[in-house]
């Protein structure tokens, strides 16, 4: 007997009771919220924020290794 059909039909057949079968919820809500993007002053001085610290780290690890 040849089962390379029934095979071949398997993983369709797995996909359409995936998608159908389960109630497809796969996907749904992520398109209907709206993140908030963030306003460019907010992230300008958020990166100053991390230029100062940073510099201030290095002239800590410069104070300890010397």
């Amino acid at each position: 007997m040849n089962w390379s059909w029934l095979i071949t039909l398997i993983c369709p057949l797995m996909m359409l009771f995936m998608m159908f079968g389960l109630g497809g919820k796969h996907g749904h809500g992520h398109g209907s919220r709206k993140q908030a993007s963030p306003d460019y002053q907010e992230i300008q001085k958020e990166l100053n924020d991390l230029k100062i610290q940073n510099e201030q780290m290095r002239r800590d690890i410069q104070s300890l290794t010397s």
